[in-house]
């Protein structure tokens, strides 16, 4: 059974920085390209990163670029997003997902995890 558990979040003022984790299992996570994907509060789900099984290739959504960094460690099967210059925009619960989201959102499965920004 594939589980991502998302934990990193919490309430940040703006400008400041956040390290968002996802700890994975049920799957040979190191065989698939992971995502990060939010919900910002009354809207629907944006995709936000999308990192290559191996780490060497990552894409963001404009929004976040330069910003956001996708990471993995696939030795401790986690997925990580950190993210700095945050603004009360990127307010929303982050989900991570299995394979690539960019194109086509996968379901969310976990439980995600609140971001807040806001002074």
């Amino acid at each position: 059974e594939v589980q991502l558990v998302e934990s990193g979040g919490g309430l940040v003022q703006p400008g400041g920085s956040v390290r968002l984790s996802c700890a994975a299992s049920g799957f040979s996570f190191s065989w698939y390209a992971m995502s990060w994907v939010r919900q910002a509060p009354g809207k629907g789900l944006e995709w936000v990163s999308t990192i290559s099984s191996g780490g060497g290739s990552k894409t963001y959504v404009d929004s976040v670029k330069g910003r956001f960094t996708i990471s993995r460690d696939n030795a401790k099967n986690t997925l990580y997003l950190q993210m700095n210059s945050l603004k009360p925009e990127d307010t929303a619960v982050y989900y991570c997902t299995k394979g690539d989201s960019s194109a086509t959102i996968t379901m969310p499965q976990g439980q995600g995890t609140q971001v807040t920004v806001s002074s």
